[in-house]
């Protein structure tokens, strides 16, 4: 009995773990990142697009302001896309495996500039939305598969003088509550605040000439996530083993802070590097002073 509520006590620890974590990422992340970039007036205009998803659960609008018109931005919109022209952004991610290599495109694709509402965009090799509607120069909507439909993806240009444009991305999602999928779209929850502004930083990057960036800050950013993910995973672990579990407990809890910071924060790699390292040091501290204590058995 006794060790059963022993075990019972370290589970509720590690859900309120979850819970703190949860809680910082709904009050301090999510809020901002969900309108990355953009204006108070363009949360609340209108887009195309709109009245696809009723009551979403998931909405965000992002901006970048572009040197460059209309017209010369939307090439690279409308051959965005898995096995296209790739997402102009964690290549090493999303463009694992596809048939054009893992670089996304550095120049306009003339073979990929045909698009057609009902034309099927994939997201990966398996996935994809299909084309609503698109205005040349104006917007560009994909759209999921449901009916009535689940999500919907609005690029949307609008001129801000002759020389610059501001290039919008509005999205909205309806999270399937209640089937498989649901994993899904939790993943596109937080993993979607760091995608979508690297993909308009990429759009931006090309239109105005900028110089390709090489892949191995991406990789090793790639990296660290992992490495730190890795490190507050072995922490909850540790919890359920621990003698000293209290202790574990803390530095979970700040191996889930560090996870935040490295994911979202935006700071330069080897800022990113320094709690990967100092966590790793908590965890080999632990480690070894808890099995340096004297085993329950021995008297």
């Amino acid at each position: 009995m006794a060790a059963r509520l022993a075990l019972i006590g370290r589970l509720l620890a590690i859900a309120a773990l979850f819970g703190l974590l949860l809680g910082v990422y709904l009050v301090a992340i999510r809020p901002g990142k969900l309108r990355w970039g953009a204006t108070a007036e363009e949360l609340s205009r209108p887009l195309p697009g709109d009245d696809l998803v009723a009551a979403p659960s998931f909405q965000a609008t992002r901006a970048v302001t572009i040197m460059g018109r209309p017209e010369e931005i939307w090439p690279w919109i409308v051959q965005i896309g898995y096995g296209r022209a790739g997402f102009y952004g964690y290549d090493l991610i999303e463009n694992l495996g596809s048939p054009r290599g893992i670089r996304s495109a550095r120049r306009i694709v003339p073979e990929l500039q045909r698009l057609a509402p009902g034309d099927r965009v994939y997201m990966s090799a398996i996935a994809y939305l299909v084309v609503d509607s698109m205005a040349a120069d104006r917007f560009l909507i994909w759209k999921g598969l449901d009916h009535p439909t689940d999500s919907a993806f609005t690029f949307a240009l609008s001129p801000v003088d002759g020389r610059h444009t501001r290039l919008l991305l509005r999205i909205r999602l309806r999270y399937h509550w209640t089937d498989w999928r649901l994993p899904l779209d939790l993943f596109t929850e937080f993993a979607d605040h760091v995608a979508v502004p690297k993909m308009l930083l990429g759009i931006r990057d090309r239109v105005e000439g900028h110089r390709a960036e090489s892949l191995v800050p991406q990789g090793v950013q790639i990296a660290i996530w992992m490495v730190v993910f890795l490190e507050w995973a072995a922490a909850c672990i540790l919890i359920l083993i621990s003698r000293r579990w209290r202790r574990v407990w803390g530095v979970a809890l700040l191996a889930g802070f560090a996870l935040q910071f490295v994911i979202y924060a935006g700071a330069p790699v080897w800022i990113r590097t320094l709690p990967a390292l100092a966590i790793l040091a908590g965890l080999v501290w632990l480690w070894n002073t808890d099995r340096r204590l004297p085993s329950p058995h021995e008297h």
